[in-house]
């Protein structure tokens, strides 16, 4: 849709949630400024809002609209009339009076029942890619940045949280109803996806002079511990990066239905329960939206064909953190997991589809929600990487990075425009000159060029994966390699044992195991028994595909306990091909696709062709 003619802000939204009814409605108040002499329209996003009234702020004028016919993937177009022509330069207030549906597919409210509390419901907020359009009528796209205030209204004894910096303390209502209200602002622009809303009985705990974790209160205390290094991160980050602009840096634990390890809304990143390891293992999703500060809501792709400017950039950033905090040696073992999620990205997607390009096509309507996987995020580092690597290594690339970041900071961008910049900065690089540029960002597969990492830190990893492979080549069972023992992965991180199964799961990509070898596995390093999900996820795969039928009730718990797409989508697609399991991951959906986010059950719904 276009948008064009006009770019906006959110003056001020005045928005009660509503539990009872699921849905969140009241005013919209947009400040419009016109680009374009001669516009006598206003066009906006919606999918699935009831448009109750729209008025010229000064004049109290109401003003005409109507709706296009509903797309799909994209929703309906919502077009209102200004009162005169206006010409560029000019600006108008108008203010929406709006509600959600409860099919809204940026909301999920939970029931008690869903909570970990069981007291209270729960409204979180997902509205990447295309979503927010489905919470408030907006240029639902990531080319038009916008600031915006809040007052949230909400029932007592519930806190409101938003992708903005708090206020004040809550309001009681003046005419004595059991609400309170809550004050937002965010004076840094943002694209509409990282709009974000989160009610619930909520608690905080300090964790860093810039942060704090919240949660429902049974959690906020693990959370606290697992995120205990958050401002370690953030340091590491600002050394790297630059300046960090966003004020407070809070984090905000949800219940297990959230569909991502981690969403970067500004000021407040949502996390999935599912890092709560313990250990601390799990936190470099923490880096990676920390990351997000600067790659994606700083420096923002303008469409979602350019997505990989916003991860690829961020996994690189990520990586910077991990290599500042633990060294070059774990920089190094990461970027050589991340391949190998890459390889299974494309295996699974298909190494000739237009999705596994770094730039895909998405014209024609496509719904960038169907295309999103790892590639972005993996193919960008790799190719990152690379560059680094042609123009001198980490020290020219980390100046350029700082550069680049302040250039374009509040701004958007293509693909076309870092190419131009980068080479504009390296100009003097001859070896720049040897870049295939149509190839690494136009065509789909895996990258053209191989890059080396330091295997050190990976070696034990991979030396016993192939072990593993070896001791089963022909696929008829095996006890294992000879002289294996618990003993093989004692004092392992978690991160080495999901090497070891990712490695040994892309040695078998063509040629599962058999299922006495993977049993033979699960006895000695108590992989039945983990309740860390990273390395649940990778081994419920790796059996799944063995059609080792012991781990299907683990698989089946695994996918009604959380909302992970992560886990959720390999785990549903390997029952779904394995003979064992294609009735058991119908069903499943079928009993917890309600406990789902509404993305989450879409993606999962299309990968076993139900509806």
């Amino acid at each position: 849709m276009r948008q064009c003619c006009c770019s906006l802000h959110l003056r001020h939204a005045d928005l009660s949630v509503h539990f009872d009814s699921k849905t969140v409605g009241g005013t919209a108040e947009l400040h419009v400024n016109v680009n374009q002499s001669g516009t006598t329209e206003l066009l906006l996003d919606t999918r699935d809002l009831i448009i109750n009234s729209v008025a010229d702020k000064h004049t109290g004028q109401d003003l005409p609209f109507k709706f296009a016919e509903e797309h799909k993937a994209l929703g309906t177009k919502l077009t209102i009339g200004l009162d005169k022509k206006l010409s560029e330069g000019q600006s108008i207030n108008i203010v929406i009076s709006f509600s959600t549906m409860p099919k809204s597919t940026a909301l999920q409210f939970l029931d008690p029942s869903q909570t970990a509390g069981s007291k209270h419901p729960y409204l979180f907020t997902q509205c990447q890619a295309i979503h927010a359009r489905s919470f408030i009528p907006c240029q639902d796209t990531p080319a038009a940045k916008l600031t915006y205030s809040a007052a949230i209204t909400v029932p007592t004894p519930l806190t409101a949280l938003m992708s903005a910096v708090p206020q004040n303390s809550p309001e009681a209502s003046a005419d004595g109803a059991p609400t309170h209200t809550f004050k937002f602002q965010q004076e840094v622009p943002i694209p509409s996806y990282l709009l974000a809303l989160a009610v619930g009985e909520l608690e905080y705990r300090q964790i860093g002079p810039r942060s704090k974790v919240w949660s429902e209160p049974s959690m906020v205390e693990a959370g606290a511990y697992e995120f205990a290094d958050t401002a370690k991160f953030l340091s590491a980050a600002e050394e790297v990066a630059g300046e960090y602009v966003w004020g407070v840096y809070d984090l905000l634990l949800l219940p297990p239905s959230f569909p991502y390890g981690g969403m970067e809304n500004p000021c407040l990143t949502f996390v999935t329960p599912t890092l709560l390891a313990g250990d601390r293992s799990l936190v470099n999703v923490v880096a990676h939206e920390i990351a997000h500060s600067w790659t994606g809501n700083l420096v923002t792709n303008a469409t979602w064909e350019h997505f990989w400017l916003n991860e690829g950039f961020t996994v690189f950033l990520e990586r910077k953190i991990i290599g500042r905090l633990h060294g070059e040696k774990a920089l190094q073992f990461h970027a050589a997991n991340g391949y190998l999620s890459l390889v299974d990205s494309i295996h699974q997607i298909g190494e000739t589809h237009n999705f596994t390009a770094l730039v895909p096509d998405l014209s024609g309507g496509v719904d960038p929600d169907d295309s999103f996987s790892k590639v972005p995020y993996e193919k960008g580092f790799y190719f990152l990487y690379y560059l680094q690597g042609l123009v001198g290594g980490s020290q020219p690339f980390e100046a350029f990075l700082k550069t680049y970041l302040q250039h374009f900071k509040f701004k958007t961008l293509t693909t076309t425009d870092f190419k131009n910049y980068f080479c504009d900065h390296f100009k003097d690089a001859e070896a720049i000159q040897q870049i295939d540029w149509q190839t690494w960002l136009y065509s789909p597969g895996l990258p053209p060029v191989e890059n080396d990492y330091d295997p050190a830190l990976g070696q034990a990893a991979e030396a016993l994966a192939k072990k593993w492979h070896t001791s089963d080549l022909m696929a008829v069972g095996s006890t294992g390699p000879q002289g294996a023992s618990p003993d093989d992965t004692k004092d392992w991180s978690s991160e080495m044992m999901v090497a070891f199964l990712d490695k040994l799961a892309s040695y078998r990509a063509k040629q599962p195991m058999h299922r006495k070898t993977t049993r033979r596995m699960a006895e000695l390093y108590g992989l039945d028994s983990s309740k860390n999900a990273e390395i649940r996820g990778s081994w419920y795969k790796l059996a799944i595909n063995a059609e080792d039928e012991a781990v299907l009730p683990l698989t089946v718990q695994f996918l009604k306990e959380q909302g992970r797409m992560k886990f959720l989508r390999p785990l549903y697609k390997a029952l779904f091909r394995s003979r064992m399991g294609k009735d058991t991951a119908v069903q499943t959906f079928k009993e917890a696709r309600q406990s789902y986010h509404p993305i989450a059950a879409k993606m999962v719904a299309a990968d076993l062709q139900v509806d």
